[in-house]
């Protein structure tokens, strides 16, 4: 592959918001056909330089310099026309989020048709006949179901192939992937991005792939260029890049990627903090106009699970696996159908009010989302004291103490004035994680804490998290498809599929010789780093 005649070429873009560059001096080039990949922490410039090529900064952002050539066309002079022509021929654009990007009123088939509208001067049944074939091309199952319903009747990784089917119909000369995994489970991003690689080329697109995974980087991408706070800080191919980096900050990226700390996991006996039996829990079915509700939905089958004191079970699977469905169970967050949930002995599924009530002040869930699980209105003080409300023996001093010191264990001291729209993601995680610990909790269930994050913060976070349970002894039952993290932190590993545990064992037992199909299958999924020579 050359790039003496590439399809992009940048040069020297900069682009700033008042008196502030957010991208300094940026330069690479994209052949066509090929991968290159984008990486860098959150807030390095690697979407606001992909939105520079699509004409697309947000209001208030502006190029003050450089050049963007697309196939010999500046993109830089051209005017919104010629933009809005070029927008989808030419340039697709993948985004990380597709339930923002489709519209959750018009049906699927109505939304792919609007480029070829536009576009093209196709014919309605010509129209329709290339949308089902391009939902079968992304490998739908029934493309004519799809193209009659709406976005929220599919799970993340549909609506991603719904995405890149749309981006697709036009065949486009480049391909903008702006983290387009985030939030799949392991299983569901290598299937999507397998896929996106695969249509790419068979249409020759060349491919720039935004991502903060060097997995991902290391499986699909021929070069990288490695970015920080707008400043491009490394470029080259792949191989070179990973595993003999120039720069100490790209050393850095790599050596944040989650791994398997040395020594045996904790082995725990005698009788658990909290033992689940034979759990089922469901939801009610769809309703069905004058007919009444579709069957109920069983999310969790059956499963049998004990967690110790101060150990982490990690409980991982594909979306709709019923994780996060036994997490709620066991903290009575939803019913359950049958089972035993019992905690310290006692069943809470039977427990009288004051039972459950003291089962409530011992147990603590972390969400994968902070942002939304934190009041905009309040503090941060206010945020991670305001579970010690509910401790009369503590007086309004000994909660400001408590507080100040849960803020400080976590690297927040001086931090308790802000509000949470003032602090980045990997801040509004720790505080999350304050406001769990402050009351020192015997349990935690922490969902997904650092599916959302970028690899130096989960890294932070995840060594934070870890750091904490020795210090407060706190048992753990860890919800995650992110193995990487998983083989970290976790002491024991339960495996879920279609609400049934379908492997459990200890960690080194289910990463290095695990006995399940399906776990073998999430394993060959995970993006690994290549080994250094």
């Amino acid at each position: 592959m050359t790039i003496d005649a590439p399809l992009l070429s940048v040069r020297r873009l900069t682009l700033a918001a008042a008196d502030t560059t957010l991208v300094d001096d940026l330069s690479f080039d994209l052949a066509r056909g090929e991968c290159l990949a984008m990486v860098g922490e959150s807030g390095s410039g690697k979407t606001l330089a992909a939105r520079a090529v699509l004409g697309l900064l947000p209001p208030g952002v502006v190029r003050t310099r450089g050049e963007i050539i697309l196939a010999g066309v500046d993109l830089a002079s051209a005017d919104e026309g010629r933009m809005r022509a070029l927008r989808g021929p030419s340039i697709g654009m993948v985004f990380q989020e597709p339930m923002v990007s489709l519209n959750p009123a018009m049906r699927i088939g109505a939304q792919l048709e609007e480029g070829l509208k536009l576009h093209t001067k196709l014919g309605r049944a010509e129209r329709r006949a290339a949308c089902l074939d391009a939902l079968d091309r992304v490998r739908i199952a029934d493309p004519q179901r799809c193209y009659d319903a709406y976005a929220h009747e599919f799970s993340g990784g549909m609506r991603q192939r719904i995405m890149l089917a749309s981006v697709m119909l036009l065949k486009p000369r480049l391909l903008i992937a702006d983290e387009p995994t985030t939030a799949l489970d392991t299983l569901a991003q290598r299937e999507v991005l397998d896929l996106m690689m695969e249509l790419a080329r068979d249409e020759g697109t060349a491919v720039l792939l935004i991502t903060h995974n060097l997995g991902l980087v290391a499986r699909y991408a021929q070069r990288a260029v490695v970015m920080r706070r707008g400043v491009q800080i490394e470029t080259g191919v792949v191989p070179q890049v990973l595993q003999a980096p120039d720069s100490p900050y790209t050393r850095a990226l790599i050596d944040a990627c989650p791994k398997r700390e040395p020594g045996a996991p904790r082995v725990c006996t005698g009788e658990p903090l909290l033992s689940v039996r034979a759990l089922e829990v469901a939801y009610p079915g769809r309703r069905r106009a004058w007919f009444g509700r579709a069957d109920a939905m069983l999310a969790v089958r059956g499963v049998h699970l004990d967690v110790h004191a101060g150990e982490t079970v990690a409980v991982v699977g594909g979306s709709g696996s019923g994780k996060t469905s036994l997490g709620r169970a066991v903290l009575r967050l939803v019913d359950a159908r049958a089972g035993e949930i019992r905690f310290r002995g006692t069943d809470m599924r039977r427990a009288d009010h004051a039972a459950l009530r003291r089962f409530r002040m011992e147990c603590q869930l972390v969400f994968q989302d902070p942002y939304s699980s934190l009041d905009p209105r309040q503090r941060i003080d206010a945020i991670v004291g305001e579970p010690l409300r509910l401790m009369p023996d503590l007086t309004a001093s000994g909660r400001r103490r408590r507080t100040d010191q849960m803020l400080e264990e976590v690297g927040l001291a001086g931090f308790g004035a802000r509000l949470p729209h003032e602090l980045s993601g990997g801040q509004r995680q720790r505080v999350a994680i304050a406001r769990a610990l402050v009351r020192h909790p015997a349990f935690v269930v922490a969902d997904e804490p650092v599916s959302a994050l970028d690899m130096t913060v989960q890294a932070q976070v995840l060594r934070l998290f870890k750091a904490l349970q020795e210090h407060h002894g706190f048992a753990c039952l860890f919800i995650s498809h992110d193995l990487a993290a998983v083989e970290q932190i976790a002491d024991r590993v339960a495996v879920m599929r279609d609400g049934v545990i379908v492997e459990h064992g200890s960690r080194d037992q289910v990463f290095d010789a695990p006995s399940h199909p399906y776990t073998r299958a999430l394993l060959a999924a995970a993006p690994t780093l290549p080994q250094p020579p």
